[in-house]
């Protein structure tokens, strides 16, 4: 039954769960917030929302550029290389985007008359993110349940998987992580230095997925 709103960026993560998850999905949401790969992974959004049949919508929240401070809206200069749980990662962080994000999306949920909102998270965040972790996970779903008149849910499967068991994942759906998007700095090809690269390195090197990402290094 397609009752859900996904969340979905074109990274590993929200890409595979697309996949896991497609028979539930009735509206895929992408969110253009101003970040530098946002050009580079909401294609490939669209992209997999395409081959599967899932009407896919990119919504703006410009406004997060110019309000909030983070290295991830700065410029690529601005990201700092290293692993994704490093100190200076913390710098990366978008102060509550996931929950602005969630919030929107159960507006469309309610909206449309859905039931669930699906957001990809996954235990590798919760370092770093605050509005990743299990903690937040279960408020923001108790707030989305009391905030709407069909007591729309958040389903975050992924919260306590490592991203090397989603890459597992994918490689058993058939996902072609090559029409994915890591790289927090944008480039023409992924840098394959910062957090994110050297994160979803590592995922695919686990997980015994051949890796077929162009990395500058």
């Amino acid at each position: 039954m397609k009752d859900s709103v996904i969340i979905v960026s074109g990274g590993m993560d929200s890409t595979v769960m697309l996949y896991e998850y497609q028979e539930r999905i009735a509206l895929a949401v992408s969110f253009h917030y101003g970040s530098n790969h946002n050009d580079k992974e909401i294609p490939f959004a669209k992209k997999h929302c395409e081959k599967l049949g899932i009407k896919h919508i990119t919504i703006p929240l410009q406004f997060m550029k110019e309000y909030f401070h983070s290295s991830l809206l700065e410029g690529a200069e601005a990201i700092p290389e290293g692993n994704y749980d490093d100190e200076n990662m913390k710098s990366t962080v978008v102060p509550f985007r996931n929950g602005i994000m969630l919030a929107i999306a159960a507006g469309l949920a309610e909206n449309y008359g859905l039931k669930h909102v699906m957001m990809a998270n996954h235990g590798g965040d919760h370092a770093i993110y605050p509005d990743c972790r299990p903690e937040f996970v279960r408020g923001m779903s108790d707030a989305i349940t009391a905030g709407t008149y069909e007591g729309i849910s958040l389903d975050a499967p992924y919260t306590n998987l490592t991203k090397s068991d989603i890459a597992a994942k994918g490689k058993r759906l058939g996902v072609d992580f090559s029409e994915t998007w890591s790289c927090y700095k944008g480039g023409e090809i992924h840098c394959g230095k910062c957090g994110t690269c050297v994160e979803r390195k590592e995922a695919l090197r686990e997980a015994g997925v051949e890796d077929h990402t162009v990395y500058e290094e």
